[in-house]
């Protein structure tokens, strides 16, 4: 397993060593991409409903947007 893993892991370095200021430059628009894509919008589009609720609070909701049905507690 390692030695496989090993030539992986040189593969791709020796990639990204010889590679070209346009690939590079690709490269960063990439990441900067994926960057916006999972930090930026996952902050604004999608706000953590479960926080600052207890265990059984959170269950519920989990369980109410599931399946449609609500628990009795008490």
């Amino acid at each position: 397993m390692f030695p496989t893993l090993r030539c992986i892991v040189r593969f791709y370095a020796e990639g990204f060593r010889g590679m070209t200021a346009l690939g590079r430059t690709l490269w960063i628009v990439v990441l900067v991409k994926l960057f916006v894509m999972f930090a930026v919008l996952k902050l604004f589009f999608f706000p953590d409903f479960l926080a600052g609720k207890s265990d059984g609070e959170r269950a519920a909701y989990v369980l109410e947007e599931l399946t449609g049905q609500t628990t009795e507690s008490g």
